[in-house]
């Protein structure tokens, strides 16, 4: 496994992906230059499924079938890394219609450059057998894409396979990877609320009912709805001009938790519903569920031998353990937690952490890791910028030996 090889273009990509990010539901040219990339490759390559999704297939005789999946999809942020690279993009979001900056804020473009370079060692070598599925699933951030993938027959038209592989960016050294048992992501929901008011005018406020007073309570008040799972509104939009009083108010809500969310959800509709009575508004509030997620758990079974494949090649010191994190994938329904969409039993998920953090930044951050991690820039932030090469180098790496591990190569 010569990852020296395939380092230079893979970084390439990388720059690329990251000057060049799409939303969530309109990744065409990401989508695009993926399928052209594993094509050269000598992958058979489907496009278009269930959006802008993207199957590579490489069918090397006998054995078991491997799944490697990344995202294509980039965030909403204004980039404020300072980099030649930065983005500049500006999009139209599809959920609102608004003109919004865009940014790979979250390491899907590492994601990508690394599948890339796996999938073109594995293509290389003569040893493997079974079958390598490389997927580029669209709308990982909306939490809609995997779903999206399997309604539009992923696995009827590619087959099954038996174990799903997926690695994620965070601010961990580069150079390291990081394994968690037990449920290492929480399960989401994500909410629109709708809260109805009456439109007026701003010099006669006591006769119309604000939603914009009434979404301001609710969002104080979200926090303390369930003691066991974090619910936090990222967005709140009403109205155009201040000396008008909308007629209602729309917050996005985010719920993230490892046990059943059903509680929590009906929470916020008491919340919603008692804070539009207090405030006489004329109906009460509308809730949508907009995406779900699972929790995500890797099987022992396909996890195990993934870390020790890592440890084997990395050294001891180079993978370390991960805690429950309240971020949130959707890669468990490609899996077991998505039986009762795809209907496969017993499809096993291996699931990792890859650091992303330069030595001397690293170096630079005061305090001990635990320190370190706090005050480095998370992903979703503005400033997250991952250090390429050292980035790269291992996680093509890890990807490679992952897929060689459950292909008996």
């Amino acid at each position: 496994m010569n990852v020296d090889a395939v380092l230079r273009p893979a970084l390439e990509l990388y720059l690329d992906l990251h000057r060049h990010p799409e939303l969530s539901g309109a990744e065409e040219r990401t989508a695009a230059v993926l399928a052209d990339r594993l094509a050269a490759a000598g992958y058979r390559t489907l496009r278009g499924i269930g959006g802008h999704g993207v199957v590579g297939v490489l069918e090397a005789g006998p054995g078991p079938t491997v799944l490697l999946r990344a995202e294509l999809d980039a965030l909403p942020v204004a980039e404020r890394t300072g980099l030649a690279y930065a983005s500049t993009a500006v999009a139209t979001d599809p959920g609102t219609g608004r003109r919004v900056p865009v940014m790979h804020a979250c390491g899907h473009d590492v994601h990508l450059a690394c599948l890339v370079g796996a999938a073109e060692l594995l293509a290389a070598d003569r040893s493997l057998g079974g079958t390598v599925l490389v997927v580029g699933q669209p709308a990982e951030e909306t939490l809609s894409g995997a779903r999206a993938m399997l309604a539009d027959g992923l696995y009827e038209r590619v087959g099954p396979p038996d174990v799903v592989l997926a690695q994620h960016t965070a601010p961990l050294p580069a150079g390291m990877v990081a394994h968690g048992t037990g449920a290492v992501l929480a399960g989401s929901a994500a909410l629109e609320v709708v809260l109805p008011g009456r439109g007026g005018h701003a010099g006669a406020a006591r006769l119309a009912v604000n939603p914009v007073e009434i979404a301001a309570r609710v969002v104080l008040a979200l926090p303390g709805t369930d003691p066991d799972v974090a619910v936090t509104a990222g967005a709140l939009h009403a109205g155009e001009r201040g000396n008008v009083v909308p007629e209602e108010a729309t917050l996005q809500v985010s719920l993230r938790g490892f046990g059943p969310l059903e509680p929590a959800i009906e929470a916020v509709r008491r919340l919603a519903a008692a804070e539009c009575a207090a405030a006489g508004s004329p109906e009460g509030p509308r809730i949508t569920v907009l995406a779900r997620s699972p929790v995500t758990v890797p099987d022992p079974v396909a996890a195990g031998p993934v870390r020790a494949a890592h440890v084997a090649a990395f050294g001891a010191a180079r993978v370390t353990g991960w805690p429950p994190s309240m971020a949130t994938e959707d890669v468990g329904l490609l899996a077991g937690a998505g039986e009762h969409l795809h209907g496969v039993p017993g499809i096993r998920l291996a699931h990792w952490m890859l650091g992303t953090v330069g030595p001397r930044e690293w170096a630079g951050t005061p305090g001990g890791p635990a320190a370190k991690l706090a005050a480095l820039p998370p992903n979703h932030s503005p400033r997250y910028a991952p250090a390429p090469r050292p980035t790269l180098a291992t996680g093509i790496a890890a990807l490679t030996l992952a897929a060689r591990t459950h292909l008996g190569a």
